[in-house]
């Protein structure tokens, strides 16, 4: 039978249990063809300005460049998850979220005996965790609790700070840094690990440029929505303005987003982050005794702090700026991705999803469009439509979603509004990466605690063919 005569009443008293065969029988068309998408590229405005334009080029460049310990492009470690950001943000163009394969080309059945991973672990020392698998997702960890005497997670100390895969140790360059990598097969035993993929960032700009009114009054718009969808701002800590980049919208600006990737995911230290990264053990937090990284772990380029600089000899604008600057200006200057009116299923399928997606409740998150102030960087990001189809507003996602990290005033089970264009094109979904597949990803979103359980409870109400037309939909931004 299909889900139309069973009741929105009994669907949600048996949401806890049944939202998982919301789309059981819905197919997901996959990722579409990157034919007219033009992900990756920058803003018309700025492609049309040779100024704007050498800047996004030059920050490009940095984005996919690969950093090294000493030589040309110095700082890397003394902790990394990758060497440069092109690498974890390709999917489909510089920018995106994770591939499925060719950044750590080199794993295989026994990965302790892999010595090279896309040309970086070039150490006996380094091995590549269970979790890291060839054909994706790119995964950063975490645990969300420091561990207990017994080797267990203290659930009353938490951490949730990245615990980063790979050292620089064992490496020619990296001298006589010495360092282990962190105990990711006793956190996985103790159920204490989750994981994080990279989120997007085009359209950034746009978004950066949305004013906190704007979103207010969004907010307010839809209070009282009938799918007990409340929502809440992540706010910065030093302003109180509302924050908006990350996966819970921890950071408030992409200049604050780029140097703490660079800290975090590179080990390279910036004028935003001045000091080497240790471990959330090794510095100390949650009482571990910790007194920071070793002597002969820091400074290892032999060219002081920090790692990453605004350069005083640079010939123009744009290699005068620091790295972390061109990630921001790449980042502010890139357009979101074209959304199709034909694929996939055709023009009058994915019409009808869009009015599905309204009419059930996910645009009340999901909120389609939303106006930019007016900006001296560009024109483009100048009192513009960001049809981005998210509120910015953190949400509960329940029990099934939950990590245990709290980041700024976002929750163990809070996460932003996912931003969705661009979403056709994505391979991995939700914050971890858990799914391929955008149905498994949708019903996930029903779980005990979850402001979303009604509106998936109403989009289970519809016909198999309407709901169809709202996976097409999605597929088709």
């Amino acid at each position: 039978m299909t889900r139309r005569n069973i009741s929105v009443l009994t669907l949600t008293i048996a949401a806890l249990f049944l939202t998982g065969m919301a789309f059981a029988q819905v197919v997901d068309p996959g990722v579409r063809s990157s034919t007219g998408v033009n992900a990756g590229q920058p803003l018309a405005s700025v492609s049309a300005n040779a100024a704007d334009l050498a800047f996004f080029n030059s920050g490009l460049d940095q984005f996919n460049e690969q950093q090294t310990v000493t030589g040309d492009n110095p700082g890397l470690g003394p902790r990394f998850n990758l060497d440069g950001c092109g690498g974890c943000h390709s999917q489909p163009a510089p920018g995106g979220t994770s591939p499925s394969a060719n950044v750590f080309p080199n794993v295989g059945p026994n990965p302790q005996s892999q010595a090279i991973v896309n040309g970086l672990v070039r150490s006996t020392t380094n091995t590549i965790p269970s979790f890291v698998t060839a054909n994706g997702p790119v995964r950063e960890a975490r645990f969300p609790f420091f561990f207990n005497a017994a080797g267990g997670a203290n659930v009353n100390n938490p951490n949730g700070g990245v615990e980063d895969l790979f050292t620089v140790s064992g490496r020619a360059d990296a001298g006589a840094c010495s360092l282990t990598q962190p105990s990711f097969a006793q956190a996985a035993a103790a159920n204490n690990l989750i994981f994080r993929i990279p989120t997007p960032v085009f359209g950034s700009g746009l978004m950066a440029n949305i004013d906190d009114s704007t979103l207010l009054n969004n907010q307010a718009a839809q209070a009282g929505n009938g799918f007990g969808i409340a929502g809440d701002f992540n706010r910065n800590g030093n302003d109180g303005t509302i924050s908006r980049f990350g996966w819970k919208a921890q950071n408030k600006s992409l200049l604050l987003f780029s140097g703490e990737a660079y800290n975090v995911e590179m080990g390279i230290s910036n004028e935003l982050f001045m000091q080497d990264r240790p471990l959330p053990g090794e510095g100390g937090a949650g009482g571990t005794g910790g007194r920071g990284l070793p002597a002969n772990c820091l400074n290892l380029a032999g060219n002081g702090y920090p790692e990453d600089i605004a350069h005083s000899d640079g010939v123009d604008a744009s290699t005068s700026a620091s790295d972390v600057t061109l990630f921001a200006i790449f980042m502010e200057d890139l357009a979101p991705p074209t959304p199709s009116t034909t694929v996939p299923g055709g023009a009058t399928s994915i019409s009808r999803g869009r009015a599905n997606f309204i009419a059930v409740g996910c645009s009340v998150c999901h909120t389609p469009t939303l106006r930019t102030q007016p900006s001296q960087k560009t024109a483009g990001l100048s009192n513009a439509n960001a049809n981005l189809f998210s509120d910015l507003e953190i949400h509960h996602m329940g029990t099934g979603l939950a990590d245990n990290v709290s980041q700024g005033g976002a929750g163990g089970d809070q996460f932003r509004t996912s931003p969705l264009w661009g979403l056709g094109q994505r391979i991995f979904f939700l914050h971890d990466g858990r799914t391929n597949n955008l149905i498994t990803a949708v019903n996930a979103h029903g779980s005990n605690g979850s402001e979303a359980n009604a509106s998936l409870n109403a989009a289970a109400a519809l016909s198999l063919s309407a709901q169809q037309d709202l996976i097409n939909f999605l597929r088709s931004l």
